[in-house]
């Protein structure tokens, strides 16, 4: 899994770097098979103060590329809020892929006759 982590207008600090990997484990449990991992952390000049911190991931996956971004007033609240938000949307990538496996209708002509 590659992983990278950048900020607009904010140094990524590494207690920040750390945060976000270990927020991110939380997702790479439920679902192995992720390629790659862009984070993205930005400060705006907004006057809404609580949209002002944001961040941004995308994770790519077999087939398909997952994005999800939150904005809030503090960096690290925006970060759990982003982590929960990709989380579902994993599970439900993981949910749909496996979904589709389902007995072939030979199968179920010849169960039904038995």
């Amino acid at each position: 899994m590659n992983l990278t982590i950048s900020g607009h207008h904010l140094e990524v600090t590494p207690a920040l770097r750390e945060y976000v990997v270990t927020k991110l484990d939380r997702v790479t449990r439920h679902f192995d098979q992720v390629v790659d991992v862009n984070v993205l952390l930005t400060v705006e000049k907004q006057k809404e103060k609580e949209r002002r911190q944001r961040a941004e991931v995308t994770v790519r996956v077999k087939g398909k590329d997952i994005f999800v971004e939150q904005a809030n007033e503090d960096l690290y609240a925006a970060i759990d809020q982003l982590m929960d938000k990709l989380d579902r949307a994993v599970c439900r990538h993981k949910e749909m892929t496996q979904a589709h496996s389902h007995t072939p209708a030979k199968r179920l002509d010849i169960e039904a006759a038995s």
